[in-house]
């Protein structure tokens, strides 16, 4: 799955040991741009994909993740990690004042002729006309 926005919180990176070796994880919540804007946490597991991503309050990003849940004592709980996440570059597009000046477009082609005859003199087609 896939949402877009605008990053508005990033908490503090966590970090511990496991069984495999020390582990970070970081939660970021990302506001989108709706009529009714809605937020959504998301966590990034790994140092590699934190300092890969570098994601940085203020940005637009589109988040790609996936969703799991996830049972603890009876209590369900749902976990939405995300596994890429895209800076959004600004439009580039120049501004309406700096649009160059109406240019002519060029001349079409004309459309080939789809009874034309071939160039070379020899007409020994055998068609009756």
């Amino acid at each position: 799955m896939e949402l877009q926005g605008k990053v508005i919180y990033a908490a503090e990176k966590r970090t511990g040991e496991s069984a495999r070796g020390t582990w970070a994880a970081q939660d970021f919540v990302i506001e989108t741009h709706d009529s009714f804007p809605r937020k959504m946490v998301f966590s990034v597991f790994g140092e590699d994909r934190l300092q890969r991503f570098n994601i940085q309050v203020g940005q637009e990003v589109n988040v790609s993740f996936d969703i799991d849940a996830r049972e603890y004592n009876g209590r369900w709980f749902n976990s939405i990690r995300a596994f890429d996440v895209r800076q959004i570059v600004a439009n580039t597009a120049p501004a309406a004042g700096d649009m160059p000046p109406f240019a002519e477009p060029a001349p079409a082609a004309a459309p080939a002729d789809p009874f034309a005859q071939p160039a070379s003199g020899d007409s020994t087609d055998d068609l009756p006309f």
